[in-house]
């Protein structure tokens, strides 16, 4: 075969094949198949019963206000991409995905965000933080969450308060032993317990501008300190008593100052 003629068949056999895939990946994008109309919606949400706060019927309702629930839709008229995005808009969404199939389905699912506390500051605000500090409004979810009060600012919640709800919500001890945080107007931090008349002090928050050193101090100033207050249950109200004392000071490194119930 002659090298000119073996270069124009190779690069016609280019270009079919480049055509070939195109219209394979239009064909899957955009399935021409039996049902030109959604037949049916599919939406799945992880954690459903456990975070609370999305339901399937609150995701139609999402999809509805914004004219993107695909029943009944041509399913050329579907764009996945704009119903994931609109999701993804919502503060209880964490990730969206959504697909076509050419039975005339469309799948829809969803992920939570993670409330790991709520705010009740003393500026009268009410709203969740996720376990990436970002703000949730308040809803009717009815878990059982650990209460913020006192001066606490949003840019506080979402660069402190989340990521010292965070260190407690590790340890199933603490997770179950810490009710509610509290923050002074100095910014000293307070623990109430769910066992034992007392609160905690554990003083001010280690302060940084650099989000993965705020993070990294942070989880050690609450790790030294908590561990530090096991070892005084353990060892001190054990022994005296989980109700002898009114106030835990844990703030110096060296000692412990309690105060005792009048």
């Amino acid at each position: 075969m002659r090298p000119r003629l073996k270069k124009i068949l190779s690069v016609t056999l280019c270009v079919v094949l480049a055509v070939y895939v195109l219209l394979a990946m239009t064909s899957f994008n955009n399935p021409k198949e039996a049902y030109p109309v959604c037949t049916k919606v599919e939406i799945s949400i992880e954690d459903e019963s456990t975070n609370g706060f999305l339901s399937a019927a609150e995701i139609k309702r999402i999809l509805e206000r914004s004219r993107l629930y695909p029943f009944k839709k041509r399913m050329k008229d579907v764009n996945p991409r704009d119903i994931e995005d609109k999701l993804k808009d919502s503060p209880f969404v964490k990730t969206a995905q959504c697909y076509k199939t050419k039975d005339g389905c469309v799948n829809i699912s969803i992920t939570q965000s993670l409330p790991i506390v709520r705010v009740k500051n003393a500026m009268g605000e009410d709203y969740y933080l996720d376990d990436h500090g970002g703000i949730m409004p308040n809803s009717n979810y009815t878990s059982d969450l650990i209460i913020a009060t006192g001066h606490i600012t949003k840019w506080y919640s979402r660069r402190y308060l989340a990521n010292l709800a965070i260190e407690i919500m590790k340890d199933e001890f603490w997770r179950n032993q810490i009710v509610q945080i509290n923050i002074l107007p100095d910014l000293g931090v307070e623990l109430v317990p769910r066992v034992g008349d007392h609160i905690v002090y554990l003083g001010p928050l280690p302060q940084t501008k650099y989000i993965n050193k705020r993070k990294a101090l942070i989880a050690g100033f609450v790790e030294t300190k908590l561990d530090r207050l096991k070892k005084f249950y353990k060892y001190g109200l054990g022994k005296v008593g989980w109700n002898k004392y009114s106030y835990i000071d844990l703030e110096f490194d060296n000692q412990i100052i309690c105060k005792k119930k009048n």
